[in-house]
């Protein structure tokens, strides 16, 4: 139909998203520990097809991490369950936050880049 599949409930899958918790949760940067409670992964091509999201591979919304291929490094798991954790301490300000401040500069991409051991992106010639 829509070519979406869920795949967080796989037991290949739910290893792999509880070794990203378990990541996230020794950085430490929010009080309260993550949890995959309610988190639900799902692997929908289509969706990048919408102008706007050509060149993103994974996105997250509150609940929901949408993912463009199920063969992906453990570094986007944790980054996407990284913008989860901080949409559930900062379920506003973190989302408006992308209506004002570019991708490349915003606070939160750069601790989800920090997070999944990614390069920053300030100041250097990422891409």
């Amino acid at each position: 139909m829509l070519g979406i599949r869920r795949v967080d409930r796989r037991p290949e899958w739910r290893e792999r998203l509880e070794g990203a918790a378990t990541r996230l949760n020794a950085l430490g940067l929010y009080p309260r520990p993550f949890t995959l409670a309610r988190v639900a992964v799902v692997v929908w091509p289509g969706f990048f097809a919408v102008p706007g999201m050509r060149g993103f591979v994974g996105f997250a919304a509150w609940r929901l991490v949408i993912l463009r291929r199920d063969v992906v490094g453990d570094g986007l798991l944790v980054h996407e369950l990284c913008h989860i954790w901080q949409m559930r301490h900062h379920p506003v300000r973190m989302p408006l936050t992308y209506l004002v401040v570019p991708y490349r500069t915003n606070p939160w991409e750069e601790e989800a880049r920090m997070a999944a051991g990614e390069p920053s992106r300030l100041g250097g010639s990422g891409g």
